[in-house]
Formats: C-alpha cells, structure tokens, sequence
C-alpha cells in the first residue's frame, strides 16, 4: 500500500490546521535538528570501536 499525491496534501492539510502559520516553522525546524541529531548519533556508533571482543 503506497502513499498517493492526494493523501500527502490531506496530511499536511491537517498539519497546518493543527500547528497553524505561526508554528509551523518551528516544527519543522525542531524536526530538522532531531533528525540531524539523529544523524549523528548513528555516525558516531559507527566511527567508535566495538567493546565487544
């Protein structure tokens, strides 16, 4: 089952009704730094030697 055009606008329909104009800039921008964050972390994991052994 795929996500069509039309449930993608309905979906950030509802968004925008629920945070409004005002906050939806810092949403998405607080979205932003926790999926780079995220980022990150998983970066770090990977760089960093295993302690098991």
């Amino acid at each position: 089952m795929s996500v069509g055009f039309w449930q993608l606008v309905l979906i950030l329909a509802i968004v925008f009704v629920v945070f409004g104009a005002g906050k939806l800039p810092k949403v998405m921008g607080d979205l932003g730094k926790g999926i780079k964050s995220l980022k990150d972390g998983l970066k770090d994991d990977k760089d960093a030697p295993d302690s098991k052994q």
